[in-house]
């Protein structure tokens, strides 16, 4: 028993000292939050099968200095562009559109993500504490370029 102890306590000691985990809301939870403590929403919009995507989520998200911020500064939102679950969202229900068979996009992917007529993935929304949309962005960020904008919002 005493082997087992140790083994895991040196397993947590190699861990790195800046190992963090960014915390995902839903949009209800964040509806909710942000009566109490009004900050803005990062909303990352994604799809399963977008390569740009996985990479942000490996290495952007991963990255302890954009976590930090995140998690001190702003809600974060994960919404899976294809997601087929209704979202009620300041007093509005988003649902799935299917445009063909097991293809679509959800209606609040498509609000949140449409710049110039167009929904690209990944994009990065971030909202006001009243919902309104402060900045879009389409395209890859990595940590250093989101850090930057993050700091320039908050």
């Amino acid at each position: 028993m005493k082997k087992i102890f140790f083994i895991v306590l040196i397993f947590f000691w190699a861990l790195p000292s800046g190992f963090a985990q960014l915390k995902a809301y839903s949009f209800e939870e964040v509806e909710k939050l942000s009566k109490e403590n009004p900050k803005p929403i990062v909303v990352f919009i994604h799809t399963s099968w977008c390569k740009y995507c996985k990479m942000m989520e490996h290495s952007t998200f991963k990255n302890p200095e954009t976590i930090t911020i995140l998690n001190a500064d702003f809600y974060f939102i994960s919404l899976d562009a294809e997601i087929k679950n209704n979202i009620t969202f300041n007093g509005h229900t988003f649902k799935f559109i299917p445009t063909g068979q097991n293809t679509g996009i959800h209606e609040l992917a498509t609000a949140l993500a449409t710049i110039d007529g167009e929904v690209v993935y990944p994009t990065i929304t971030i909202l006001a504490a009243d919902f309104s949309i402060l900045f879009q962005k389409h395209s890859y960020l990595n940590a250093k370029a989101l850090t930057a904008i993050l700091e320039k919002i908050k």
